[in-house]
């Protein structure tokens, strides 16, 4: 599979640099605005939301990806109160009930014609009133429809977040579930 190659020689290593900061920065702000006890994170790779946030008062955290390599990366950190799972999104559906679910730039990897269950799917885990915060590199064309149409979500809050590095940016919205 691509992503465990490319993980394994070191492409997704750029994750944890400076230029990607900013969002996970953004990220971290939005968990410690709805401090959530449980946190579930879509598309963790190496678990660098969790070497990244502040934020730890949360008592369960689940992290997933696509990639078994990023998951076993994540694994051997020994994050407390974190667990991590190799799923394809495409077939996932939460076992457990999260405040807060992130779908942390893996939603644009979705075909347009699997995103509608995709995303039921996912929230199907998510607590009502709880928040989905989803980051997208760039603009994500043909993404944001599916969580600013939505309505079973309420958009809470919604930034535009730039890199210190270049000019590449990112935007970070956060949405309740009704």
């Amino acid at each position: 599979m691509k992503f465990n190659s490319q993980y394994f020689r070191g492409k997704w290593d750029k994750l944890g640099g400076e230029k990607e900061r900013v969002r996970y920065e953004q990220i971290d702000s939005f968990l410690h605005r709805w401090q959530p006890k449980s946190i579930l994170d879509l598309g963790c790779g190496d678990g660098v939301l969790n070497r990244r946030m502040t934020y730890d008062g949360f008592t369960s955290f689940l992290g997933v990806d696509y990639a078994e390599v990023s998951v076993k990366m994540a694994q051997k950190q020994h994050f407390p109160k974190a667990d991590f799972e190799t799923h394809d999104l495409l077939h996932f559906t939460p076992k457990d009930i999260y405040d807060v679910i992130i779908l942390n730039e893996a939603f644009y990897y979705i075909h347009d014609s699997e995103r509608t269950r995709v995303l039921n799917n996912i929230l199907s885990g998510l607590h009502e009133n709880g928040i989905l915060i989803v980051s997208i590199f760039r603009e994500g064309a043909t993404c944001w429809e599916y969580f600013k149409e939505n309505p079973k979500l309420k958009e809470e809050a919604f930034e535009v977040v730039h890199s210190t590095v270049d000019d590449t940016y990112w935007k970070v919205g956060a949405y309740s579930q009704v």
